[in-house]
């Protein structure tokens, strides 16, 4: 193998290495991220880290994409599965899905939709990974309502500047919706991160002990307020 080869892939191990590192201090330490800490984990000096992460907003940032795909292929996996007119199978699905990965990986679920973190500012790199789980919802919508499986609710239910906005928003997710049906679909998308944070973060363990029934509940009530036809 050339050396460029072999100094390639072993760049690529202490990448990884790293990150698992840092994903270890997410679990114990939160986000607040120290490199200094990670290196000495690592059994390296604090100035060899430098070389492969300059910052520790890079370190985050590079935790954050691989979180956000983790979370993508996730939901995005879950509704492969479906039927593609199973509109109300397929929400259930990316649903269960989000929440299962949320409740399996917490330390990155918090990166991603917890506090935000001190100092740090997220780039555009992040962008295009954060998109992918409300894509999937977006394409339900999408599929439903090409088929005229689902109706639109009236044009005039969101307030005027608002329709302004989601006409924006339509055209980053790719467009092909009317904006009151978009409105809907943010609603229930924010409302399953607002039920998996709840439970997550221990809002409503003591209350709601039958979590997986209070959750399927809850999509249901979002699966009718978005639109989405129950089986025949």
């Amino acid at each position: 193998m050339a050396a460029p080869s072999i100094r390639a892939r072993v760049r690529a191990e202490m990448i990884d290495e790293i990150k698992a590192v840092a994903r270890r201090h997410l679990a114990t330490d939160g986000a607040n991220l120290s490199l200094r800490a990670v290196a000495r984990d690592m059994g390296m000096v604090s100035s060899a880290i430098y070389r492969y992460f300059p910052s520790r907003d890079d370190l985050l940032t590079a935790l954050i994409i691989e979180a956000y795909d983790a979370l993508g292929d996730a939901v995005e996996a879950a509704d492969a599965g479906r039927d593609r007119l199973d509109l109300r199978g397929r929400w259930h699905a990316v649903c269960r899905a989000a929440r299962e990965w949320a409740l399996t990986h917490p330390a990155e679920y918090a990166l991603l939709y917890g506090s935000p973190v001190p100092g740090y500012a997220a780039p555009a790199d992040t962008i295009g990974p954060a998109q992918r789980p409300p894509l999937a919802l977006v394409g339900i919508l999408r599929d439903g309502y090409a088929a005229g499986r689902i109706d639109p609710p009236p044009a005039s239910e969101p307030p005027e500047p608002l329709r302004a906005d989601l006409a924006d928003l339509g055209g980053t997710l790719g467009g092909g919706l009317p904006e009151a049906l978009l409105a809907r679909g943010m609603a229930g998308w924010t409302q399953l991160f607002g039920l998996i944070s709840f439970e997550l973060f221990g809002r409503i363990n003591d209350a709601l002990p039958h979590r997986d029934a209070y959750f399927d509940h809850q999509t249901a009530l979002m699966a009718d307020l978005i639109g989405l036809p129950r089986a025949a």
